[in-house]
């Protein structure tokens, strides 16, 4: 199990959540201790500054916690992509599939946002890594930013399901702190 950062002991494990036979990482153990989550959001910042990124993009709910952190340490515009209806203006949809059903992302097509930026994604975890897919398509097919311009950034990896190799297999970058395998 990978954690280079020493910040896997913050997180709690909590089996059969939300069905039974899933292992759920809970990050609210992190985000509740000042010293872990200022250290992840530190090394998540290092590892975003590394791809010199120009914008932020931050998927909707708990990819917020980490994205905005980030967005400010390295004074860079922080865009939302979130679930249906979240938005006030026109938004670009793309439709996905999760572990537990179906869904898709939203961002407002008043986002600046073109083929000479260079974004990092940030969630809090990669598990079949549809979400960041969708995410990244998105920013692909309506702001043309290239493949090779993103990177999806987590704290949290589960290789074991995959995702992480769909996302590299689908030409995005992907990086996280905490591998659990």
């Amino acid at each position: 199990m990978s954690d280079p950062h020493g910040l896997k002991p913050s997180i709690r494990t909590v089996d059969d959540y939300p069905i039974p036979g899933i292992t759920f990482r809970d990050i609210t153990s992190l985000i509740e201790s000042p010293p872990a989550f200022v250290k992840a959001c530190a090394e998540m910042t290092k590892l975003s500054a590394a791809f010199a990124p120009t914008a932020i993009v931050s998927i909707e709910s708990r990819g917020f916690i980490f994205a905005g952190p980030i967005a400010c340490d390295l004074t860079l515009p922080l865009v939302l992509a979130r679930k249906p209806g979240k938005l006030p203006n026109d938004a670009y949809r793309k439709e996905f599939d999760l572990e537990y059903g179906s869904t898709s992302l939203e961002i407002q097509k008043n986002t600046q946002l073109s083929d000479l930026d260079r974004v990092v994604i940030v969630d809090d975890l990669i598990a079949t890594g549809g979400t960041a897919i969708a995410c990244a398509e998105l920013l692909c097919e309506h702001f043309s930013v290239p493949k090779e311009q993103i990177l999806v950034l987590a704290l949290i990896d589960l290789p074991t399901l995959g995702g992480s190799g769909l996302i590299t297999g689908s030409g995005f970058e992907v990086a996280a702190l905490i591998a659990y395998t």
